[in-house]
């Protein structure tokens, strides 16, 4: 850095102090060599000498060079006149050369002027370029000048850099063999990409281009591009993750453009025989099943119009080899290359829809054999029955004693009891056929609960509490939500102990969408592991023993659990062990909110 002199009231660096006692050195050695040759008239001695201070002082100071060759001027003109009067000649070509020394001064001045600029124009670009620029020698490689940036990009000093060779900066030997042929075939090189090390030794990618400005002087632009490269990089690593993703997926993924197949992946291939050259550019339409095609074209994807969905159907597909097989395709619209395309994955359910078709027509077949078995059962309960209510309808005919009718009554409870079970079974069987309509009507649950109590005589085995509104109704199949209830108040009464303690009440507000009917006991109550059985078929609360002690086989839960479903609600339990337990009925309280609940 420049060190600064003070002199009188301003600064001048130790440069410009050193150059101005040259310039005065020279100009008062001209003016004494010339007030010399003048007097002793020595002629070999010529005026040319005060070109030097002033051409010096041009070089470096254009304007003050002409201030300068004016005074120069002035005083050889002066001296002049002093020693060579009155020689007319002499003095006239003195004025000639004292013009002569103000006209090539300004000339130089000039062209000064206009290299001085264009070296600063230079000097601003290739300082606050946003590129890095060095200057080498093209035979010894040596860094002649760097600018700021490409210390900013290698975090090398201007100084550092004059210490080093251009090859050094490569990181990879062969880039730098690579480079020494380019700079040895004499042409000039553009977008030539290399890594360089930076002063951390971190790596650095890099775009090179060289031209020479000499003979030996090469100017080198370096740009730098890690941020793309990693852009690169990164972006390659994910498309080949994607790759590993689409080519090893066992999901069948394809793109499709104005329904041509533009790409498919090895599981689609498989799925349907065709191999990745015939499917390419294939019309997809070709492959789907003839009664499907309408269904397809509705795709609104399909016709540039994606709102974002992905939508899901089912479609059959035509294999190479003519087989139908059964998909669930997923649609998603995508961008590929500006245009809109049709992302399209399948999941081969083929085995599937074959496996439920199977599962249906074994379900079919055990619930055929379930009907089959109950009415062979029921068949010889009715003469059994019959008999029985014979003789104990009239046992002094038949000679039947007090003892014996007692037997008898508890043998047709007995006979009674299989039956309803029988009954139940068909029911059953019936409801997972799904062959029961629902009859919807409005009725009023408070008086069905109190006809449930009475016909059963519930209210001597128990006692009852009914907390239900009186002006409520329900629109439902009253039959069926009246067996439900008496499901749930039949369990109540049997699990409960003594004094059994059963409670119905309405618990659903004004904003609730579902009606609530809670039935609680104070019964044994069930286990957190039986919550999720006692709705399934043939189970009960505690089958080890409840079931001996009250002789239910658990039909009725499961036959109350889908009729509450048929209708779009649910069942719902809490329970205590040895406190009891609360059956709480939920039903949607409009009959439009019950279906679209039931296709859920």
């Amino acid at each position: 850095m420049d060190r600064y002199v003070p002199l009188s009231r301003i600064n001048i660096s130790h440069t410009d102090l050193v150059r101005l006692i040259v310039i005065v050195s020279l100009t008062i050695c001209c003016i004494a060599i010339t007030v010399v040759s003048l007097k002793e008239k020595i002629v070999t001695i010529s005026a040319q000498l005060f070109f030097f201070p002033l051409l010096y002082a041009t070089y470096f100071y254009p304007r003050w060079g002409i201030f300068l060759a004016g005074f120069c001027s002035v005083a050889y003109e002066i001296l002049a006149y002093v020693y060579l009067f009155p020689d007319t000649s002499l003095l006239i070509y003195a004025t000639g050369q004292a013009v002569l020394f103000i006209c090539i001064t300004a000339v130089v001045a000039d062209f000064t002027e206009k290299v001085n600029r264009s070296e600063a124009r230079y000097r601003s670009i290739f300082e606050t370029s946003l590129l890095g620029i060095v200057l080498f020698d093209q035979n010894s490689f040596a860094i002649r000048m760097t600018n700021n940036y490409l210390s900013q990009m290698l975090g090398y000093t201007p100084e550092e850099f004059l210490e080093m060779t251009l090859p050094r900066l490569f990181l990879l030997k062969e880039d730098q063999r690579k480079f020494f042929e380019y700079l040895g075939s004499s042409e000039d090189v553009n977008n030539f990409e290399t890594q360089f090390a930076g002063k951390d030794k971190e790596p650095l990618w890099v775009n090179l281009s060289w031209r020479r400005v000499s003979d030996n002087m090469v100017s080198c632009s370096v740009i730098d591009i890690n941020k793309r490269r990693s852009a690169e990089q990164a972006a390659e690593e994910n498309y080949t993750r994607y790759q590993q993703v689409t080519e090893g997926s066992p999901t069948c993924i394809l793109i499709t453009h104005d329904q041509k197949i533009v790409y498919t992946n090895p599981a689609f291939q498989t799925f349907s025989g065709y191999n990745a050259d015939e499917l390419a550019g294939k019309n997809l339409l070709l492959l789907i099943h003839e009664d499907d095609k309408s269904d397809f074209l509705n795709i609104p994807a399909h016709f540039g119009n994606p709102d974002g969905k992905t939508d899901k159907m089912e479609y059959r597909f035509l294999s190479k080899n003519g087989e139908i097989r059964l998909a669930a395709a997923f649609f998603s619209p995508i961008q590929q290359k500006g245009e809109t395309s049709l992302l399209i994955n399948l999941v081969d359910i083929t085995e599937k829809a074959q496996l439920k078709e199977r599962i249906e027509q074994d379900s079919e077949r055990s619930r055929g054999i379930i009907r089959t078995v109950a009415d062979e059962l029921r068949t010889p309960l009715q003469p059994i029955m019959g008999y029985l209510n014979l003789l104990t309808g009239d046992p002094q005919t038949y000679g039947v004693t007090d003892e014996a009718r007692v037997i008898l009554d508890r043998c047709a409870k007995s006979v009674d009891h299989e039956r309803q079970i029988i009954n139940q079974m068909l029911e059953l069987s019936v409801l997972d056929a799904g062959k029961i309509p629902l009859n919807y009507s409005v009725f009023s649950p408070e008086k069905i609960i109190h006809s449930i109590i009475d016909a059963g005589g519930y209210a001597t085995k128990a006692n009852l509490t009914v907390d239900v509104p009186k002006n409520l109704t329900f629109e439902a199949d009253a039959g069926k939500i009246s067996t439900v209830i008496e499901s749930m108040l039949s369990n109540a009464v049997n699990y409960s102990k003594p004094p059994r303690k059963i409670r119905i009440s309405y618990q659903s507000g004004t904003s609730d969408k579902m009606h609530r009917i809670a039935i609680q006991d104070n019964g044994i109550g069930i286990t957190n592991t039986q919550l999720d059985e006692i709705f399934e078929p043939f189970q009960v609360p505690d089958s080890g023993n409840a079931g001996r002690k009250y002789d239910r086989i658990g039909l009725s839960l499961s036959i109350a659990k889908k009729y509450i479903q048929m209708h779009g609600g649910y069942i719902s339990v809490d329970s205590i062990v040895n406190l009891g337990s609360t059956f709480t009925i939920h039903l949607p309280k409009t009959r439009s909110m019950a279906v679209k609940t039931n296709d859920a």
